[in-house]
């Protein structure tokens, strides 16, 4: 059940609420979404995303480029008219090569770039608000540094965006400990397909002085043990 029931459908962009995973985001707006399967993810967020095309808002995916087919389906079977969203400007597909993983690798301050030009872009379009879906196994390929995943996810809580950013984390690809740490770079958390406040969260700042520590990790997401699939039951 959602937290409040009003009928905001015919709000105007910006003020309609956002609902995902049973509730209304509030003005946290940073995400990490933990699912376990395929099933699990689109069951939760394709509400979420057709909500946002019906709304007039933008969506940016972007997508592991082995399922970007896939994904396509997924929002197809939603009823939501991809071609004429693409035509029409209100929907980018990327893939990692686009934007994290462009060149071959990751460069977080590249990356930021990136989505501010895709902010930049949306607002000249006319849109007031973008929904950014990510799928996150991007952090997998190229052996992508853990400190540099944990330091891109902490600064983009540094200026507050209206944006809600879901950062989709399929479970059974991440190490037990490297979730711990995902899930304190983010305000915001899906667990069991509910939208919380992260009681683990850390203010970014705060977060950023523990990484500057005397010892900081060398080793990349791919040195760690996958999660068992228990861990979120």
């Amino acid at each position: 059940m959602e937290r409040r029931s009003v009928n905001t459908d015919n709000l105007p962009e910006p003020d309609r609420p956002i609902r995902i995973g049973g509730t209304i985001l509030g003005a946290e707006r940073h995400i990490c979404a933990f699912f376990k399967s395929h099933e699990d993810q689109y069951r939760v967020l394709l509400p979420f995303i057709e909500d946002g095309f019906k709304g007039g808002e933008k969506a940016v995916h972007i997508v592991n480029p082995l399922r970007r087919d896939e994904h396509l389906r997924r929002l197809r079977s939603a009823g939501i008219d991809v071609t004429a969203a693409q035509q029409k400007g209100q929907f980018d597909l990327l893939e990692w090569a686009d934007v994290h993983l462009q060149g071959g690798f990751f460069d977080q301050n590249r990356t930021r770039a990136l989505i501010q030009e895709i902010r930049g872009r949306a607002r000249e379009q006319g849109f007031r608000r973008i929904r950014f879906v990510t799928q996150m196994e991007w952090a997998l390929e190229h052996r992508v540094d853990v400190d540099c995943l944990l330091e891109y996810e902490a600064r983009a809580n540094l200026v507050p965006s209206d944006d809600p950013v879901v950062c989709v984390y399929e479970l059974p690809n991440f190490g037990g400990e490297v979730v711990v740490d995902i899930m304190r770079t983010h305000p915001m958390i899906i667990i069991g397909g509910i939208l919380q406040e992260n009681p683990f969260f850390v203010p970014p700042n705060e977060f950023l002085r523990e990484q500057r520590g005397p010892d900081p990790a060398t080793s990349s997401l791919k040195d760690r043990k996958p999660a068992e699939r228990s861990t979120w039951r």
